[in-house]
């Protein structure tokens, strides 16, 4: 079991940089859960928080959304 992430964006990213494929939300919720990156009892509003970390991650180009609900790790840029 994974010591608690204290932020969500870093927990999802660990989640799918272990699944090596894209995921839905509630896949990255729930193995996050599942592995303890996330802790219901630290972090009351899961999904809410998981949904802006991912929002975020979007935004800071660490993630990508590939799909409805879906998301990978961001591709580099080799150009």
């Amino acid at each position: 079991m994974q010591p608690p992430v204290a932020d969500p964006l870093d927990a999802a990213i660990a989640v799918l940089r272990e699944a090596g494929e894209p995921l839905h939300w509630t896949v990255i919720q729930d193995r996050a859960l599942r592995t303890g990156r996330l802790d219901p009892f630290t972090t009351p509003n899961v999904r809410g928080e998981l949904m802006t970390g991912l929002r975020r991650g979007v935004r800071e180009g660490s993630l990508q959304r590939v799909g409805t609900g879906v998301y990978d790790l961001a591709t580099p840029d080799l150009t």
